[in-house]
């Protein structure tokens, strides 16, 4: 029996999340919203997770109904991320452990997604589509390690999602792809954006600023449209955005699908925030169902940044037999998904 209390803090959500041998049995979680048009910047980011994470851990344990003299170990994300909201997780998780006397893991923050939401909808061996803020990638499990089969060569798609709301300054309560989704629901118009898929990888650059013409007709000094194009000024928002989903969400179904194909998979698991969009699940669902194959989401509870999902993954890690040093408890920003070996799993 593993009980892992989990810290996660790698963006602009801080969240502390208690799970015992698979059983949840807290998830607490807070977000930081900035200003229509603005995006959160690394210092204040971290100030508000400064403020808010001992609330949070103490209102964990309470959830729980523990005393962390129950908890078998502290997990915080080690990476990827932005380095001083990471770094408040990881100073919490190391004074904790110290203070408490308790071992401490650093996880992986894709992997924490994934194992998530395998324990959530039971999938076994699927092909996962990783789609957040800052991350972007098709993955697939493989002899110890979640090998990376195609991932974006610029942006992730959720930055794309993220920058174009602030373009349109739509709001960042409760966030700006889920605003994006809203106003999406309003159109059925289809505007041809550029659609870039490169074998397996994809990018999503190009069309950010193919659509950011669109939507600011004569701001950008460097036109990528033609000349009658920039003659049309009638495009709403809800245009805009149905059309931006439509595009980006069909390129990574393309990838998805050829992984599949790969790999002799019939299952896909969606995790990450961008996958709470029901327009994408829907479209994947799908393409798996054409494939006899069948779609694995889950909701906003875990499917954006949580620390249950980082509890999950660091208890799957102890139960393995996993140990990290004191001196090896650091951050970093860049931390591949098939950096880590996946010990827990024999399959």
């Amino acid at each position: 029996m593993v009980c892992a209390l989990g810290i996660e803090g790698s963006a602009n959500k801080i969240g502390v999340g208690i799970i015992k041998d698979g059983e949840v049995l807290a998830n607490v979680r807070r977000t930081y919203i900035t200003p229509p048009g603005e995006g959160f910047l690394p210092k204040e980011t971290a100030k508000h997770h400064r403020e808010a994470i001992l609330g949070l851990v103490k209102a964990s344990l309470k959830e729980a109904q523990l005393k962390h003299s129950d908890l078998d170990v502290i997990c915080y994300t080690k990476g990827p991320g932005m380095a001083p909201p990471l770094l408040v997780g990881a100073i919490v998780a190391r004074t904790l452990s110290l203070l408490w006397e308790i071992p401490l893991l650093g996880v992986n923050h894709c992997i924490g997604h994934i194992e998530m939401g395998r324990l959530i909808t039971g999938a076994q061996n699927p092909i996962v589509l990783y789609v957040s803020g800052g991350n972007t990638q098709v993955i697939a499990y493989s002899n110890k390690r979640y090998r990376i089969f195609g991932e974006t060569i610029d942006i992730a798609v959720g930055n794309c999602l993220d920058r174009f709301a602030r373009i349109i300054k739509l709001s960042n309560d409760p966030s700006p792809g889920y605003n994006i989704e809203q106003l999406a629901k309003n159109s059925s118009r289809y505007i041809k954006l550029p659609y870039v898929v490169k074998g397996m990888d994809v990018s999503f650059s190009g069309i950010l600023s193919y659509i950011e013409d669109l939507a600011e007709p004569g701001k950008r000094q460097n036109k990528r449209k033609k000349p009658q194009e920039a003659e049309v000024t009638d495009y709403t928002q809800a245009d805009l955005c149905y059309s931006l989903q439509e595009t980006i969400f069909a390129m990574l179904v393309e990838i998805t699908e050829r992984a599949m194909a790969h790999c002799g998979s019939n299952e896909v698991l969606i995790v990450g925030g961008v996958g709470c969009n029901e327009r994408l699940q829907e479209m994947m669902r799908i393409m798996c169902e054409e494939r006899g194959g069948k779609l694995f989401a889950t909701d906003e509870r875990y499917c954006i940044d949580n620390g249950l999902m980082i509890a999950h993954a660091g208890a799957e890690m102890f139960r393995s037999g996993t140990r990290m040093p004191l001196e090896e408890a650091f951050v970093t920003q860049r931390y591949r998904t098939d950096e880590v070996l996946v010990s827990w799993r024999d399959d």
